[in-house]
């Protein structure tokens, strides 16, 4: 029941005038507890002297009489007291709050700007329901404006999201403080309609207190909490990133400053050639029209084409006797004496040599007792000295080890031709939410033969309830609630009121986000919401040989199981999306990736193993197959090359080293590339050989005609890995390590073991023994009919390498048109090589079938909010005399550019500084919270100890359910006055004897700032009483990070920041989340690969230059060998491949197996005789087809078959990776080579001298 009180009748003016009161005195209470006003006018009052002295402490503006009974200034007191500590950081808002609600309650003018509108009856009792109070709009602004930036950092927001609903202008702000509160919700208990003017008839004023500013300097709010103070303007602001890159505009046209720079040094260089070219061209024929005209090539060829295929030959043999003497370097002079030596002795002595090889071998082999294997993400990818691994270090030792993340992710299904589904916040998936809760609550995982349950693990801030992040936190994770707390529309209250309503708090008694527990939403539009998020944050621990990760680990394995056997078919009935992760999802679905390939891998080395069996053989002809082919000789090869992996893996296992899954798949590939391409060159050039030439000759022959060009390569390749052991990243150094070793020992077999099984296969061939049954010999009528054992001739690829592709490669149009391809992709690739962005998307390195999958785009897609970062102070100097606390705060008095000030700044441009929100600020807090502005939180007891809130126990009865005045903590005062504080700021024994205070107040709401919980894990106090905090963090997030590049530039942007600050503060500041480990070698990716890259093409320079003694040879090989890794570069960006430790690796064996592609052909060239063009011919006749058919068939076949595989990586970094490296290779070796080695290649070292006696030459292939 109410009635209505009108202005106009006779006692309006007295009702309405100064020093008279409109409600005066209590009349009642609600239902809820809340005290209502009486609705009587009556004179103001003068109270007693200790009232007095109450009253102007909280409201210095009333003096004099007042209009509040002590009841009534005490109920004011209680409902202030919680919003004081959102505010008394910035005392100028907090003065205008005050003021407002002081002028309300207690103001002798009350009747000029209060108009009581409607009664009800309390018990009898006539009590205010409604009230118009008159303010001028100016006050309203004035308040919003020093009030609208100020933080409450425990939560990272405004304060005005906890006191005013994120009021968006004054007039919102009214129409919260205004409305009357339902039962049991927090606050006004009768509604307030706020309006700027009073009609004329009823001679009232609106209330017209003045308001300070938060720029006021005797009121000086921080920087953080006014922005627009006249001390924070003249700050600079944050540098901005410079986002775009150097563009020139011709026209509409706009490219680049590389690209053009590119482009017209590609227009310079192809015209200087094409000069070049055309002058070149023109002096040869002058040249040719003096001389007899050499008209027909192919007749010419023809008369000389004996000579030129026996020239390997008859550079073996005598001078004397062969008539062309080979020029050779001192070093390969060397080398030809001992490998004739070497060749007749291992012809003499084959099983000698195999078993001393091999018994060599398989001691190695013994390591492999010791094999593991590494896959612990931070031992791979983060070195010893990672900045990063210290500073988790630190992290972890001197605060605590970032939680363990358990989460689910369940999203609605859009709609047919929607973009994303409907709102989730319905009656029915809250329901489902809480039966998937109930099971998760149900899991018990067996560990070590005792039952773990959530509750065992999970992170617990107030060491009660678990800090799960999830919507139904808003009924404190009780389905008893969801009807009693009125089911949707409450969460619909809650996502607005979360932060200011009771109701709304989480069971672990802390406000809930919901930008954590719902996603797919823009802005704040939570109803909007396609997704509900629910993360457990579990405990984590240091020493991980400890139980409580294995528990963890068990609980997770359990979880994972759950989700996948009852909650995603669950999920799915109800025509929702189910995505899950645990905190070890990723590495056990990494284990289950290294077997997921294993018969994909088989199949690959089947095919090559084939394919090398059957291009070791002749030519097939079904007469004479089963003699002239070659597999067992392949199959000896490929397991030679299997042991040269096995006794890497075996030698470095014996001294300590573990392997890594990128060693497993990748050496095997490159070792079988470079031995396969020395094992065909090797049978090719013994089969080269005359037949009438002992065994003993044509291995000794071989030997020294290919012997210096396999050494040159192999110690190019072995040096190449070998500098990258110098790589600071762990994975990459220990690849480079066991390569080198492999490389050097699948070398070392090659030239012995391989080379007694070449005589073996050599002498069953000759004795007409079937291959792979060298036991069964054919009958000599059989025998008799094949003369292809006994009369080779040339394989048909070394016929098209010598009669086609030479030819072709010779003609002058063709030269010009390769040089300026190669040279348009090579520039082409520099310009697309900038665009490769670092990473290693984490999808890609999961099987295709994992579940996280579908998670990692879910995150992507509904996640709003970034991973939590921490700003890491080191040794912070607490004493009084030190400036080192206003260095860091934010609230009133501290310095303009602190810390935490710098912090709220660069948020204010996420889009550079990656900084989502302010930082919550324990510092800021703990100041808050000893302030005697905050009465009700910094409390002791008479005798010195900690007194709690009102609202807390012992104060509050939790039996009786009285809080109050007349419990045991009446005589309770604030720990300080002003005058004992030095400008608000607490003595270096104050400090010390507070903070654990602060550290164990619980927040509550007559007090929110208490620390613990919040800040539990944000000081180090070991040590701290000599004035030094040896490490605190202030605790902020990232803006959401949906690429890798993200993760990469957020953390560059946080360590530039951290750097400024520790310049400028002159203190030890670095920044931490999470991911930072294992993101911080993509900072420095391309530097690592740029030197590791130059130290191995400048090592083959090396090799080359030291055994050929020839600048002008190792020149070139060195030109090709970077434009192949350019050229892959190149093509790593237009496959949208990104840079990182499996690329690098892949770009430095591009180098290794480059190098087979280049150095025989060059050395080849080198010995021939003739003009260029000639020589080309003969190296292409020789080499061209090795090269061919021992590299580029071999991979292709292998690396076809990896496009079958079930892992993403596989099919990226090892099928797109590799099989562009060998079309590459082969281009550039056998295409750009032989073009450039014909145009400006170097002087040939083979003389053609008299011969002293006639004799036949003897022809190789007849």
């Amino acid at each position: 029941m109410h009635g209505r009180l009108r202005h106009g009748n006779a006692v309006s003016g007295e009702r309405h005038s100064e020093e008279y009161c409109a409600m005066y005195g209590i009349c009642g209470a609600r239902e809820d507890g809340k005290v209502v006003n009486c609705p009587f006018g009556s004179p103001s009052v003068k109270p007693d002297d200790l009232l007095s002295q109450k009253v102007q402490s909280l409201c210095p503006t009333i003096t004099g009489n007042v209009c509040c009974s002590e009841a009534q200034f005490e109920t004011l007191r209680s409902q202030v007291q919680q919003a004081i500590p959102f505010l008394v950081g910035c005392p100028a808002c907090l003065r205008n709050f005050l003021n407002l609600f002081c002028e309300l309650t207690c103001s002798p003018h009350q009747s000029m700007f209060i108009n009581v509108t409607s009664t009800d009856k309390v018990k009898g009792n006539l009590t205010v329901s409604g009230i118009e109070f008159y303010v001028y709009d100016a006050f309203g602004e004035g308040l919003y404006e020093s009030c609208k930036d100020v933080k409450f950092g425990t939560m990272n927001s405004r304060a005005l999201n906890f006191i005013g609903a994120g009021a968006k202008n004054f007039t919102e702000w009214y129409a919260f403080i205004g409305r009357r509160a339902p039962l049991n919700l927090p606050g006004s208990p009768y509604a307030m309609t706020f309006k700027p003017s009073a009609p004329e008839s009823s001679g009232m004023k609106p209330m017209n207190v003045s308001t300070y500013s938060c720029g006021d300097i005797s009121l000086g709010c921080s920087c953080g909490d006014c922005p627009q103070s006249p001390v924070c303007a003249n700050t600079d602001p944050p540098p901005h990133q410079a986002g775009a890159s150097c563009t020139v505009r011709i026209g509409s046209f706009k490219a680049k400053c590389v690209d053009f720079i590119l482009t017209i040094l590609y227009v310079i260089l192809v015209s200087m050639f094409l000069g070049w070219g055309l002058f070149n061209r023109k002096r040869e024929r002058d040249q040719s029209s003096r001389m007899n005209p050499v008209s027909n090539i192919k007749d010419s060829g023809e008369a000389t084409g004996k000579k030129d295929e026996n020239l390997p030959t008859q550079m073996l043999e005598d001078s004397s006797q062969t008539g062309s003497r080979v020029q050779l370097s001192i070093v390969q002079g060397y080398m030809s004496k001992f490998y004739r030596c070497y060749g007749t002795w291992v012809a003499r002595n084959p099983i000698l040599v195999l078993s001393l090889s091999l018994a060599a071998i398989l001691l190695l082999c013994l390591g492999l007792i010791r094999f593991k294997v590494e896959t612990r993400p931070e031992k791979l990818w983060v070195g010893p000295g990672s900045k990063a691994a210290e500073e988790k270090s630190f992290f972890d030792t001197h605060l605590a080890p970032f939680y363990r993340i358990e989460q689910l992710i369940l999203a609605t299904v859009p709609e047919a031709g929607a973009q994303k589904g409907p709102s989730i916040v319905t009656e029915n998936n809250i329901k489902l939410l809480f039966e998937i809760q109930k099971k998760v609550d149900g899991i018990h995982a067996n560990y070590s033969g005792t039952m773990v349950s959530l509750t065992d693990i999970c992170l617990k801030p107030l060491d009660k309830d678990c800090a799960t992040q999830s919507l139904l936190q808003y009924f404190q994770m009780d389905p008893q609630n969801l009807d009693n707390y009125g089911g949707v529309e409450h969460v619909n209250y809650c996502l607005q009121h979360y932060t200011s309503a009771d109701t709304c708090r989480s069971a672990f008694k802390a406000p809930l986000d919901p930008s954590t527990a719902l996603g797919g939403f823009s802005g704040n539009n939570y109803s909007e919401a396609s997704a509900f998020i629910v993360t457990y944050p579990v405990n984590n621990v240091i020493d991980t040989k400890g139980n409580e990760i294995d528990k963890a680990v068990a609980w997770e394995k359990a979880f994972i199981q759950l989700v996948k056997n009852e909650l995603l078919p669950m999920v799915q009935s109800k025509n929702l999306t189910l995505s899950f992760s645990s905190e070890s999802s990723i590495e056990e679905e990494l284990k289950r990736e290294s077997t997921a390939d294993v018969i994909t891998i088989l199949i690959s080395y089947l095919v090559m193993f084939a394919y090398i069996s059957l291009t070791l053989g002749d030519t097939p002809r079904l007469s004479s197959f089963y003699i002239s082919s070659k597999v067992l000789l392949g199959l000896s090869g490929v397991m030679l090359v299997m042991l040269s992996v096995l006794g890497s893996v075996g030698f470095f296992s014996a001294i300590g080293v573990k392997s890594t899954l990128i060693i497993m798949e990748v050496i095997p590939f490159l070792v079988l590339a470079v031995g396969v391409d020395n094992m065909c060159i090797l049978v090719h050039a013994v089969k080269r050989q005359p037949m009438e030439l002992p065994i003993e000759g044509r291995i000794s022959n071989a030997l020294v005609e290919v012997g210096p060009s396999i050494t040159l390569a192999s110690l190019s390749e072995v040096l190449a890995f070998a500098v990258g052991s110098f790589i600071p990243m762990p994975a990459c150094r220990v690849f480079s390590m066991f390569a080198a070793l492999a490389v050097l020992l699948d070398f070392l077999l090659q030239v012995t073991a391989f080379v007694a099984f070449i005589v073996y296969d050599f002498l069953r061939a000759e004795d007409k023994r079937i291959d792979c049954i060298p036991c069964r010999k054919i009958s000599s009528s059989s025998a008799d009919s094949d003369k292809g054992i006994g009369g080779r001739r040339p394989g048909l690829l070394a016929r098209y390498m010598k009669e086609i592709h030479a030819p072709i490669l010779s003609l002058w149009g063709v030269k010009i048109a390769v040089i300026a391809i190669f040279a348009a992709f090579t520039l082409s690739s520099i310009a697309l090589s900038t665009r490769v962005q670092p990473g290693l998307e984490q999808k890609i390195v999961l099987p295709r079938d994992s579940y996280l999958q579908g998670y990692f785009n879910n995150v992507s897609e509904y996640l709003r909010i970034g991973p939590p970062l921490y700003f890491v102070v080191k040794n912070y100097n607490y004493s009084s005399e030190s400036s080192q606390t206003n260095q860091l705060c934010s609230i009133s008095q501290c310095d303009s550019n602190s810390l935490l000030n710098e912090i709220a700044r660069a948020s204010l441009t996420p889009e550079s500084s990656y900084i989502a929100m302010p930082a919550a600020s324990w510092l800021d807090d703990f100041l808050v919270w000893i302030s005697p502005e905050a009465f009700g939180c910094c409390r002791k007891f008479t005798n010195g100890t900690f007194c709690p809130p009102d609202d807390q126990s012992p104060c509050c009865s939790s039996d009786t359910g009285s809080c109050g005045l007349g419990g045991i903590c009446k005589d309770c005062t604030t720990c300080f006055l002003h005058s004992d504080l030095n400008s608000d700021r607490p003595s270096t024994s104050q400090f010390k004897e507070k903070l654990p205070w602060f550290l164990n107040a619980l927040p509550s709401a007559d007090c929110a700032k208490g620390g613990h919980g919040a800040y539990t894990n944000s000081i180090d106090l070991q040590g701290y009483e000599n004035g030094v905090i040896q490490a605190s963090s202030f605790r902020t997030y990232h803006t959401p990070l949906n690429k890798q590049i993200d993760y990469v530039n957020s953390m560059r942007a946080a360590r530039e920041f951290s750097s400024r600050a520790s310049d400028s503060l002159k203190m030890e500041i670095f920044p931490y989340s999470v991911f930072y480990m294992f993101f911080e070698q993509y900072l420095d990716i391309w530097r690592t690969a740029l030197i590791n890259l130059a130290i191995a093409i400048g090592a083959v320079f090396v090799v080359c230059l030291v055994i050929t003694c020839s600048l002008w040879s190792s020149a070139i090989i060195l030109l090709v060998l970077a434009m192949i890794v350019v050229d892959l570069m190149g093509v790593m960006a237009i496959l949208n491949i990104q840079l990182n430790a499996v690329s690098v690796v892949n770009l430095i064996m591009s180098v290794g197996i480059g190098v087979e592609f280049c150095v025989h052909l060059t050395h080849a060239f080198s010995v021939s005789s003739g003009d260029r063009d000639q020589r080309v011919r003969d190296a292409l006749g020789t080499m061209g087809a090795s090269v061919f058919s021992g590299i580029t068939l071999t991979k292709l076949v292998g690396v076809v078959v990896l496009c079958f595989s079930r892992t993403e990586v596989f099919v990226v970094y090892y099928f797109q990776m590799y099989l562009a490296l060998v079309l590459l290779g082969f281009l550039h070796g056998l295409v750009f080579l032989p073009v450039v080695l014909s145009m400006f290649g170097p002087p040939s070292r083979c003389e053609l001298v008299e011969k002293q006696e006639d004799r036949p030459s003897v022809s190789l292939r007849p």
